[in-house]
């Protein structure tokens, strides 16, 4: 499979009709029965979450009901930035084809910037790089998404669906301070049936081991967040980023994104049950 070559200095790929996917996303998390809510953030679109729960109790010939084990908590974000098409295409896909565990909940966030899109530029409306503002946030998006944020449960797990205009494959970011059983090496297992991983031992400057770059960072000590940093610091203690490469025709990333969703939750299935942890910061 070929690079197109086209995207030189930045991402001169397709673009998609936000809107339009949007409305795909909505109708079908409702025909699937997810809690669809429009997170307020004024003056800009209002964002999307869709969330469904796992029944955590069981009834009994007694007429009791007992706990279930605890459920796995994951979250999914994308559209964080407006030259990255895969991730809300990635989402469309998943709601519409309705695969998910039935002994997990979810919660997703199918654009963070709906206006980035709409201008076909990585940046919000005011130039904003809305991935560099959840330290001091003050884009209206960023505030109303960590106000959302800050309403829900902590996650066991946490994805980010992203692409990188100048990779060479698929690649992931792994923050795993406690070093919980990583998850890793199956997304990129199952990536690797649809797209090419990058395997170079350098990507963005970070040492990377086929595929997976695990940096070794304490974000107290970065000037600026991107999502990810929030949420281990206060909604998870288990993070990946999913980086498809922006080169490569768009099918084939939406592909890769879809696939990594789905290797991290057959992870997870097979995985000893997740503890959920609330980060100190909660």
């Amino acid at each position: 499979m070929q690079r197109l070559g086209k995207n030189i200095d930045g991402y001169f790929g397709e673009t998609i009709d936000i809107a339009a996917v949007l409305m795909d996303c909505v109708a079908a998390a409702q025909s699937h029965g997810w809690a669809v809510e429009e997170i307020p953030a004024p003056p800009k679109p209002n964002l999307l979450a869709f969330t469904r729960h796992a029944p955590v109790l069981h009834s009994f010939s007694d007429g009791g009901s007992r706990s279930t084990p605890h459920t796995p908590r994951i979250y999914v974000s994308a559209g964080i930035h407006g030259d990255e098409p895969a991730g809300p295409l990635a989402m469309r896909q998943l709601l519409q084809e309705n695969q998910w565990p039935p002994n997990m909940a979810f919660w997703l966030c199918p654009c963070l910037n709906p206006t980035g899109f709409a201008s076909h530029r990585r940046e919000n409306d005011e130039g904003t790089d809305l991935n560099r503002e959840y330290l001091q946030p003050k884009a209206s998006e960023t505030v109303a998404h960590i106000t959302w944020l800050r309403r829900q449960p902590s996650f066991d797990v946490c994805l980010c669906l992203h692409e990188d205009w100048e990779s060479r494959g698929f690649y992931v970011y792994e923050l795993n301070p406690d070093n919980q059983p990583s998850l890793a090496e199956a997304i990129v297992k199952s990536v690797a049936e649809v797209c090419p991983i990058d395997r170079s031992e350098l990507i963005e400057g970070r040492p990377a081991q086929h595929g997976i770059i695990r940096p070794n960072l304490d974000p107290r000590t970065r000037p600026q967040w991107p999502e990810s940093f929030f949420l281990l610091t206060h909604k998870t203690r288990l993070s990946y980023t999913l980086e498809a490469p922006s080169d490569f025709p768009l099918p084939v990333r939406v592909a890769a994104l879809v696939a990594a969703v789905r290797g991290e939750l057959a992870a997870v299935k097979k995985a000893p049950a997740f503890k959920s942890q609330a980060p100190s910061g909660s």
